[in-house]
């Protein structure tokens, strides 16, 4: 079937590549599910079908892979659910069970999938995804890296990040323009913030948003006489402070 564009389809044809993908989950327990996102033709799926069997649910928005899935794996068709992941809601399906994600997230929405998956952070102990490389490597650059941003507090404040590998461009169908990385992301025991987060996530983004600026500068309209930004971090860039250090900046403006 012709690939489209406007779904961002890059499907992996390396079948090695695929069961490696597959078996860098190591959260599943008896208990918890495993939702692929954007199966397409099913390679992936193959081996997550071989090693999770009635765990497995998967989520395609195309309807044509859909109808394809279903007649490739008659076991799953009650579990192959036609719809944006954006748009899903896995208390319909599962109840409240915890649920690991993984997939070859489409590039043009893989941010938003993230933070979709994060709004639901308590339900995801674990997300494994093939990514564009400098994305992946933007979520787990440490502090003081120039692709350490906001993605990579909001989500290490949350999940410990690992970019376990890179898959080259003509390993798809069709070639992307980039490389692809695989990253997992795996729940901490206990988050690194204290703060609320909708508070953390306005002071994280408010900083990243001047990132040339000092944080004198860029939280200027949080700030007042007689609450400027701690001297501590005044003349600092977001880029050089931790996730812990925003937690306290948050605090700190919101006590």
């Amino acid at each position: 079937m012709k690939k489209r564009k406007s779904l961002g389809q890059h499907f992996l044809r390396d079948d090695n590549m695929a069961y490696d993908i597959a078996a860098s989950i190591t959260s599943v327990h008896p208990y918890t599910y495993v939702v692929e996102v954007g199966p397409g033709e099913g390679r992936l799926t193959r081996h997550l079908l071989d090693l999770y069997s009635r765990q497995l649910y998967v989520i395609e928005l195309d309807e044509r892979f859909a109808h394809h899935l279903v007649t490739v794996f008659p076991a799953l068709s009650e579990r192959i659910i036609q719809q944006d992941f954006l748009q899903w809601t896995p208390d319909e399906v599962m109840g409240d069970h915890p649920f690991v994600l993984i997939g070859n997230f489409p590039y043009y929405i893989s941010t938003e999938i993230l933070f979709r998956a994060l709004s639901m952070r308590s339900r995801i102990p674990q997300i494994v995804g093939m990514f564009q490389k400098e994305v992946a490597d933007r979520i787990a650059a440490p502090p003081g890296n120039k692709q350490y941003g906001v993605t990579s507090v909001l989500l290490t404040a949350f999940y410990e990040a690992e970019v376990l590998f890179d898959i080259p461009p003509h390993l798809f169908d069709p070639p992307p323009k980039v490389t692809s990385a695989v990253l997992r992301l795996t729940r901490l025991a206990e988050p690194r913030i204290k703060s609320d987060y909708p508070d953390f996530r306005r002071v994280v983004k408010m900083a990243f948003n001047q990132r040339r600026k000092t944080l004198r500068n860029a939280l200027k309209a949080m700030t007042t006489t007689e609450r400027p930004v701690p001297a501590q971090w005044a003349g600092l860039r977001a880029e050089a402070l931790s996730v812990e250090d925003f937690d306290a900046l948050t605090e700190y403006f919101t006590a």
